[in-house]
This record gives C-alpha cells, structure tokens and sequence, in this order.
C-alpha cells in the first residue's frame, strides 16, 4: 500500500511512523517546508518527500491531509484533483462541516484523531500516537465509496485507533463543547490571574508573582495560548458552534451567579452533586469490552449504505472494531461484516441495523 502525507508536522509525521511500521506501507510526503520534509526523512516518518502536492499522492492508495485547519479546504481540493479513482482522501482537521460543504467527492472521508501531544513539530511525532485514540471519520449519508470507506477504517485500526462515524455538523457542535470552549476558557482564566499581578517599583520594572498555585489551576490553563496560527483558525472555522457554546455557558455562569447572590448554599451544593455525576458519567467507560462479536449484515448495492450504517452506530455510540465488505458475484447485494466487542453492543447494534432495514444475523 502506498500512502501520501500532506503537511508532516506532529500528526502527519505520526502518521507516516505508524503506516510504515504498523501498516507495512510506503509512505511518501509533503510540506511546503523543504527542512521539514528533509526532517521527516531522517526521522523515518517518510519513506521518499514529494516537492508538490500533486508528486506526494500520484499512485496513492490513501491520502491524509494533516494541514492547518484554514488551508484544508484548497490542499483537499489539490489532492483530490491529483488522486486516482480509487484513491480514499481523508484530513486530520478537528472542525469538519467547512470540508463537508467544499468536497462532494465520493473519494472524500473527512476525519479527526482524537490524539496530540504537548509538543508541535515532526520531532515529537510517534508511531503509538494513536493507539487507543478515538478517531472520527464523516462519511457522506449518500456516499457511494464503500470500498474506499472500508480501506481507510481498517488502515486507521492498523494504527491502533478506534475509528467512528459521526456527521460533520454534530462532530463540529461536540468539538465546541469539548475541545474549543475549554481553550477559550484556559485563555480567560489566564488572563484573569494574570491581572492580579501589579507591576513593581517603576526602576526595575519587575512584576510581583503570584503565591503558588495550585495543580487544578495549573490543569485549568495547561492549554491556554496554544499555537496561536493553528487556534486562530480553528477558532473561526468553527464559529457558529463556539458562539452556541458560550451562550449556553454564559447561561449557566449566571445561574451560579444568582445562587451566590442569593446565598444560597443547598441549590451551591446540589449543583456540585451535579457536576461531580456529570464528570463521572462523561470519564466513565463509554465502550463497552468484553467478547468480539461478528454481525453479517445483508445490504443492497445502492449508494450510501455503508455510511448510512457506520453513522448510525457511529450516533449511538456504538464502537465498531472492525468491517469487511463481501459483494455477490453479480453486484447486485453484498454482505457488511461488523465486529462488535461487548454483549450489549453487539444488540444494541442488531436493533438499529434491523430498524434501517437490513437483515442481520450473527456469525
């Protein structure tokens, strides 16, 4: 399998590393920074770098497209312009309805490991980046390339990730909540200690420091002012969905706001009580292990049915660990193969595939 980087900093070059080593692949690159491709081949994160887009992916069975969130639209459009008809492209973007609305290309599954690391740069890229990651993929609800979403799901758990479906829009509103929101607040929270800190006697110039601080504020602001040209435009991609979150937050800040006003220590406390059953439930295990089960699910050939599938699992949480596509010697149906892990898993994913309309058995 030959596989193209697109952009080899943390991510790609992370991918490249475990493509070679765990996917037994030939990886070929690109960045626009020549020191950087010339980094990634001393690093082995590249078997050969390519000196355009078009060079990295001509012969490319996959491509992954790791650039910044505000040139992911044009470098997707160049890949795809440059790949072969049977070549998958994906990206690693963590906002993903600017791509879904840019590329209607059968060829085109947008996707985003749940992976990173404190530090930037193909120098701190490893090929166990994404082992254990969550990594979503959003497939079209009417895409056609089966085959094409097949190859990539079962590349991405080569890797050692767990890759699930889910559409753009939902994806983008739980990034907002999750991963955005939480680097403005670092932000804020930063800024806002920052301020208690005066400025000394005029002749030195020197600033007072605060009193040590404790580890939950150190973790509270372990993100702020990260990597401003990457944040700065994920911030604006994903707009709308920030903006939701810090209305709803803004709702919820002035509620403890009025109970403070108020004096009120039985409605303070029942809100912690809250807090602390929502944390749990949120860290709490949310796939379930246990025995592997295999689902043979007999579906037409028609555009669509292997997203139509994926998302559906994908929206109720259900993990799948791996797929195979079987058609029939004339085309005209198939059999989708699922791995289930888990007892309750496996049914809960009987139940909705049987309420799509497909017949499912176990094996």
């Amino acid at each position: 399998m030959r596989i193209a980087v697109l952009g080899v900093g943390l991510i790609g070059g992370s991918i490249g590393l475990a493509a070679r080593a765990r996917a037994e692949a030939e990886v070929c690159g690109y960045d626009p920074d020549a020191r950087v491709r010339a980094r990634a081949l001393e690093l082995g994160a590249l078997d050969e770098a390519a000196g355009s887009v078009a060079e990295a992916v001509r012969g490319a069975d996959a491509v992954f497209v790791a650039a910044p969130v505000g040139a992911l639209p044009a470098v997707v459009a160049e890949a795809l312009a440059a790949a072969g008809p049977d070549c998958v492209v994906s990206d690693v973007g963590s906002v993903k309805r600017p791509l879904a609305e840019a590329s209607s290309d059968e060829r085109f599954v947008g996707g985003h490991p749940l992976a990173g690391s404190e530090g930037a740069g193909v120098e701190h890229s490893r090929a166990d980046l994404f082992e254990g990651a969550t990594w979503y993929l959003t497939p079209a609800r009417q895409s056609t390339a089966g085959v094409l979403y097949e190859r990539l799901h079962a590349l991405l758990r080569s890797f050692g990730a767990h890759p699930t479906a889910i559409d753009a829009a939902t994806h983008d509103r739980l990034m907002a909540n999750i991963s955005h929101l939480p680097h403005v607040l670092a932000n804020l929270l930063a800024a806002q200690a920052a301020g208690l800190l005066r400025l000394g006697p005029e002749e030195t110039g020197e600033r007072e420091r605060l009193p040590a601080i404790g580890p939950s504020f150190r973790d509270a602001i372990r993100v702020a002012g990260a990597n401003s040209a990457i944040w700065g435009d994920i911030y604006t991609s994903n707009a709308d969905a920030l903006l939701d979150a810090l209305d709803e937050l803004g709702t919820r800040l002035d509620a403890v706001r009025q109970m403070l006003m108020a004096g009120d220590a039985p409605a303070l406390r029942d809100w912690t009580d809250r807090a602390r059953a929502d944390r749990d439930a949120l860290l709490g295990e949310s796939i379930e292990g246990g025995t592997v089960h295999e689902l043979r699910v007999q579906v037409p050939n028609r555009p669509g049915v292997i997203a139509e599938i994926a998302l559906a699992l994908g929206e109720a949480g259900v993990n799948i660990g791996d797929l195979a596509l079987s058609p029939s010697r004339d085309n005209s149906r198939g059999v989708v193969a699922l791995w289930v892990g888990g007892e309750s898993q496996a049914r809960r994913a009987e139940e909705l595939v049987s309420g799509l309309g497909f017949p499912v058995v176990r094996a």
